[in-house]
Protein backbone atom coordinates (compact mmCIF):
# COMPACT_ATOMS: atom_id res chain seq x y z
CA UNK A 1 0.00 0.00 0.00
CA UNK A 2 1.52 3.25 -1.19
CA UNK A 3 0.50 6.78 0.77
CA UNK A 4 -1.71 7.54 -2.49
CA UNK A 5 -3.74 4.96 -1.29
CA UNK A 6 -3.75 5.91 2.84
CA UNK A 7 -4.77 9.19 1.40
CA UNK A 8 -7.47 8.13 -0.41
CA UNK A 9 -8.54 5.76 2.21
CA UNK A 10 -8.28 8.74 4.95
CA UNK A 11 -10.15 11.06 2.87
CA UNK A 12 -12.95 8.34 2.02
CA UNK A 13 -12.77 7.64 6.07
CA UNK A 14 -13.80 12.02 6.83
CA UNK A 15 -16.27 11.99 3.95
CA UNK A 16 -18.28 8.71 5.29
CA UNK A 17 -18.04 9.21 8.83
CA UNK A 18 -19.29 12.93 8.31
CA UNK A 19 -22.19 11.63 6.84
CA UNK A 20 -23.82 10.38 9.77
CA UNK A 21 -24.07 13.46 12.29
CA UNK A 22 -27.29 15.45 12.20
CA UNK A 23 -29.88 17.00 14.10
CA UNK A 24 -30.12 14.19 16.74
CA UNK A 25 -27.51 15.00 20.07
CA UNK A 26 -27.72 11.58 21.24
CA UNK A 27 -26.55 10.18 17.84
CA UNK A 28 -24.39 12.44 17.13
CA UNK A 29 -22.39 11.72 20.73
CA UNK A 30 -22.61 8.06 19.95
CA UNK A 31 -21.02 8.95 16.19
CA UNK A 32 -18.30 10.76 17.64
CA UNK A 33 -17.06 8.57 19.98
CA UNK A 34 -16.87 6.01 17.91
CA UNK A 35 -14.72 8.66 15.09
CA UNK A 36 -12.73 9.62 17.18
CA UNK A 37 -12.05 5.97 18.26
CA UNK A 38 -11.06 4.99 14.87
CA UNK A 39 -8.48 8.11 14.60
CA UNK A 40 -6.94 7.05 18.17
CA UNK A 41 -5.93 3.12 17.14
CA UNK A 42 -5.05 4.53 13.91
CA UNK A 43 -2.47 6.37 15.60
CA UNK A 44 -2.07 3.54 18.31
CA UNK A 45 -1.05 0.79 15.01
CA UNK A 46 0.79 3.25 13.24
CA UNK A 47 3.35 3.44 16.72
CA UNK A 48 2.85 -0.04 17.50
CA UNK A 49 3.96 -1.24 14.28
CA UNK A 50 6.80 1.30 14.56
CA UNK A 51 7.65 -0.64 18.09
CA UNK A 52 7.83 -3.84 16.24
CA UNK A 53 9.95 -2.78 13.48
CA UNK A 54 7.84 -2.91 10.59
CA UNK A 55 8.31 -2.16 7.01
CA UNK A 56 7.04 1.29 5.69
CA UNK A 57 4.55 -0.64 3.53
CA UNK A 58 3.78 -2.27 6.53
CA UNK A 59 2.99 0.57 8.93
CA UNK A 60 0.94 2.08 6.19
CA UNK A 61 -1.24 -1.41 6.15
CA UNK A 62 -1.47 -0.78 10.03
CA UNK A 63 -2.90 3.02 9.71
CA UNK A 64 -5.32 1.90 7.32
CA UNK A 65 -6.71 -0.87 9.62
CA UNK A 66 -6.71 1.32 12.71
CA UNK A 67 -8.49 4.06 10.63
CA UNK A 68 -11.18 1.46 9.57
CA UNK A 69 -11.77 -1.24 11.60
CA UNK A 70 -14.78 -0.15 13.22
CA UNK A 71 -16.09 1.17 10.20
CA UNK A 72 -19.44 -0.88 10.72
CA UNK A 73 -19.91 0.68 13.54
CA UNK A 74 -21.47 3.72 12.15
CA UNK A 75 -24.34 2.39 10.38
CA UNK A 76 -25.12 -0.16 13.30
CA UNK A 77 -25.24 2.49 15.23
CA UNK A 78 -27.73 4.97 12.61
CA UNK A 79 -29.67 1.76 11.87
CA UNK A 80 -30.06 0.31 15.79
CA UNK A 81 -29.25 2.75 17.91
CA UNK A 82 -27.19 0.46 19.80
CA UNK A 83 -23.14 -0.68 19.79
CA UNK A 84 -24.24 -4.07 21.24
CA UNK A 85 -23.54 -6.57 18.77
CA UNK A 86 -25.82 -9.08 20.68
CA UNK A 87 -28.86 -6.23 20.09
CA UNK A 88 -28.15 -5.56 16.33
CA UNK A 89 -25.45 -7.41 14.51
CA UNK A 90 -22.22 -8.24 13.94
CA UNK A 91 -20.09 -4.75 13.75
CA UNK A 92 -16.79 -6.49 12.39
CA UNK A 93 -18.90 -8.20 9.24
CA UNK A 94 -21.23 -5.06 8.66
CA UNK A 95 -17.59 -3.48 8.50
CA UNK A 96 -16.17 -5.67 5.65
CA UNK A 97 -19.68 -5.41 4.09
CA UNK A 98 -19.55 -1.43 3.82
CA UNK A 99 -15.68 -1.51 2.50
CA UNK A 100 -16.87 -3.57 0.14
CA UNK A 101 -19.65 -1.66 -0.72
CA UNK A 102 -17.88 1.42 -1.05
CA UNK A 103 -15.19 -0.37 -2.77
CA UNK A 104 -12.96 1.58 -0.62
CA UNK A 105 -10.05 -1.23 -0.55
CA UNK A 106 -10.13 -2.18 -4.53
CA UNK A 107 -7.29 -0.39 -5.24
CA UNK A 108 -5.37 -1.99 -2.67
CA UNK A 109 -2.83 -4.93 -3.05
CA UNK A 110 -5.04 -8.21 -3.05
CA UNK A 111 -2.92 -9.86 -0.51
CA UNK A 112 -3.47 -6.67 1.81
CA UNK A 113 -6.76 -5.92 0.80
CA UNK A 114 -7.70 -9.40 2.21
CA UNK A 115 -5.42 -9.14 5.21
CA UNK A 116 -7.23 -5.99 6.44
CA UNK A 117 -10.81 -7.41 5.64
CA UNK A 118 -9.87 -10.30 8.05
CA UNK A 119 -8.47 -8.35 10.64
CA UNK A 120 -11.53 -6.44 10.55
CA UNK A 121 -13.59 -9.57 10.85
CA UNK A 122 -11.97 -11.28 13.39
CA UNK A 123 -10.44 -8.34 15.80
CA UNK A 124 -13.85 -8.43 18.07
CA UNK A 125 -13.88 -12.28 18.40
CA UNK A 126 -12.85 -13.37 21.75
CA UNK A 127 -10.39 -15.55 20.70
CA UNK A 128 -8.75 -15.58 17.27
CA UNK A 129 -9.63 -18.30 14.90
CA UNK A 130 -6.42 -20.82 14.25
CA UNK A 131 -4.76 -21.49 11.00
CA UNK A 132 -4.30 -17.95 10.16
CA UNK A 133 -1.32 -16.73 7.47
CA UNK A 134 1.81 -15.23 9.12
CA UNK A 135 0.52 -11.93 8.12
CA UNK A 136 -3.22 -12.01 9.15
CA UNK A 137 -2.11 -12.84 12.67
CA UNK A 138 0.43 -10.35 12.77
CA UNK A 139 -2.04 -7.37 12.12
CA UNK A 140 -4.87 -9.05 13.89
CA UNK A 141 -3.19 -9.29 17.01
CA UNK A 142 -1.74 -5.67 16.70
CA UNK A 143 -5.62 -4.46 16.14
CA UNK A 144 -6.69 -6.37 19.08
CA UNK A 145 -4.25 -4.01 21.15
CA UNK A 146 -4.73 -1.08 19.48
CA UNK A 147 -8.38 -1.36 19.91
CA UNK A 148 -8.14 -1.98 23.54
CA UNK A 149 -5.21 0.55 24.33
CA UNK A 150 -7.58 2.94 23.10
CA UNK A 151 -10.78 1.52 25.12
CA UNK A 152 -9.53 2.26 27.88
CA UNK A 153 -8.95 5.77 27.19
CA UNK A 154 -12.62 5.64 25.78
CA UNK A 155 -13.99 4.07 28.96
CA UNK A 156 -12.40 6.53 31.72
CA UNK A 157 -13.00 9.67 29.31
CA UNK A 158 -16.92 8.92 29.12
CA UNK A 159 -17.17 7.16 33.01
CA UNK A 160 -15.82 10.94 33.89
CA UNK A 161 -18.12 12.35 31.76
CA UNK A 162 -21.02 10.28 33.62
CA UNK A 163 -19.87 10.57 37.05
CA UNK A 164 -19.94 14.39 36.71
CA UNK A 165 -23.44 14.70 35.63
CA UNK A 166 -25.77 11.74 35.09
CA UNK A 167 -28.62 13.89 33.31
CA UNK A 168 -26.82 15.26 31.17
CA UNK A 169 -24.86 12.20 29.16
CA UNK A 170 -25.80 11.31 25.96
CA UNK A 171 -23.79 8.39 25.19
CA UNK A 172 -25.01 4.39 25.49
CA UNK A 173 -24.97 2.93 28.66
CA UNK A 174 -25.69 -0.67 28.74
CA UNK A 175 -25.20 -1.97 32.25
CA UNK A 176 -26.52 -1.04 35.51
CA UNK A 177 -24.01 0.44 37.99
CA UNK A 178 -24.43 -1.64 40.71
CA UNK A 179 -21.94 -1.76 43.03
CA UNK A 180 -21.38 -5.56 42.78
CA UNK A 181 -19.91 -7.97 40.76
CA UNK A 182 -21.37 -10.93 39.08
CA UNK A 183 -19.57 -14.35 40.46
CA UNK A 184 -19.07 -15.83 37.30
CA UNK A 185 -17.39 -12.58 36.01
CA UNK A 186 -14.91 -12.42 38.97
CA UNK A 187 -13.95 -16.30 38.34
CA UNK A 188 -13.10 -15.43 35.30
CA UNK A 189 -10.64 -12.80 35.79
CA UNK A 190 -8.83 -14.20 38.53
CA UNK A 191 -9.01 -17.26 36.35
CA UNK A 192 -6.94 -15.22 33.35
CA UNK A 193 -9.38 -16.08 31.27
CA UNK A 194 -11.49 -13.84 29.15
CA UNK A 195 -15.42 -12.87 30.01
CA UNK A 196 -17.88 -13.42 27.37
CA UNK A 197 -20.21 -9.61 26.68
CA UNK A 198 -23.09 -12.01 27.31
CA UNK A 199 -21.88 -12.87 31.01
CA UNK A 200 -21.66 -8.94 32.17
CA UNK A 201 -24.36 -8.06 34.51
CA UNK A 202 -23.26 -4.48 35.77
CA UNK A 203 -20.80 -1.74 34.77
CA UNK A 204 -18.18 -3.43 37.71
CA UNK A 205 -18.52 -6.32 36.03
CA UNK A 206 -17.43 -4.00 33.18
CA UNK A 207 -14.68 -2.85 34.79
CA UNK A 208 -13.49 -6.10 35.52
CA UNK A 209 -13.46 -7.19 32.29
CA UNK A 210 -11.54 -3.79 30.96
CA UNK A 211 -8.91 -5.02 33.85
CA UNK A 212 -8.86 -9.00 32.96
CA UNK A 213 -7.88 -7.42 29.09
CA UNK A 214 -4.26 -7.66 29.98
CA UNK A 215 -4.71 -11.62 29.91
CA UNK A 216 -5.44 -10.85 25.69
CA UNK A 217 -2.29 -8.38 25.17
CA UNK A 218 -0.48 -9.74 22.03
CA UNK A 219 2.75 -7.31 22.20
CA UNK A 220 5.09 -6.64 25.05
CA UNK A 221 5.17 -3.27 23.46
CA UNK A 222 1.31 -2.72 24.06
CA UNK A 223 1.53 -3.68 27.57
CA UNK A 224 4.19 -0.85 28.38
CA UNK A 225 1.82 1.41 26.29
CA UNK A 226 -0.80 0.56 28.87
CA UNK A 227 1.04 0.48 32.47
CA UNK A 228 3.21 4.63 31.21
CA UNK A 229 -0.58 5.72 30.63
CA UNK A 230 -1.70 4.66 33.71
CA UNK A 231 -4.95 3.19 33.08
CA UNK A 232 -5.38 0.06 34.73
CA UNK A 233 -4.55 2.13 38.38
CA UNK A 234 -7.49 4.31 37.31
CA UNK A 235 -9.69 1.55 36.70
CA UNK A 236 -9.08 -0.42 39.53
CA UNK A 237 -9.59 3.08 41.56
CA UNK A 238 -13.10 3.03 40.14
CA UNK A 239 -13.98 -0.21 41.55
CA UNK A 240 -15.15 -1.02 45.29
CA UNK A 241 -13.04 -1.32 48.03
CA UNK A 242 -12.88 -4.86 49.23
CA UNK A 243 -11.56 -8.50 49.31
CA UNK A 244 -13.04 -8.85 45.34
CA UNK A 245 -11.01 -5.79 44.39
CA UNK A 246 -7.83 -6.61 46.19
CA UNK A 247 -7.73 -10.08 44.49
CA UNK A 248 -8.50 -8.38 41.26
CA UNK A 249 -5.57 -6.41 41.80
CA UNK A 250 -2.85 -8.91 42.78
CA UNK A 251 -3.49 -10.99 39.83
CA UNK A 252 -4.07 -8.46 37.41
CA UNK A 253 -0.84 -6.55 38.39
CA UNK A 254 1.09 -9.50 39.00
CA UNK A 255 0.23 -11.08 35.64
CA UNK A 256 1.31 -7.55 33.71
CA UNK A 257 4.82 -7.81 35.92
CA UNK A 258 5.67 -11.87 35.28
CA UNK A 259 5.05 -10.99 31.60
CA UNK A 260 7.07 -7.65 31.80
CA UNK A 261 9.73 -9.03 33.28
CA UNK A 262 10.52 -11.88 31.16
CA UNK A 263 11.18 -9.05 28.56
CA UNK A 264 13.91 -8.12 30.51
Amino acid sequence: MDKEQTNTIKAWFDSYTAGFYGDDGHVNANIKLKDIHSRCVCGEMVRLAKSLGLTENQRRTAYALGLLHDIGRFRQFREYRTYSDFKSVNHCLLGVEVLRGEGILDEADSAERGIIERAIEYHGLRELPGGLDEQTMLFARMIRDADKIDVYRVFLDYHRLYTEDPNQFMLEIELPDEPRFTGEVLEAVLNEQLVAYAKLKTLNDFKATLLGWVYDINFPASLERIMERGRLRTILGLLPRGEETALIERKVFGYVDSRLEKRQ
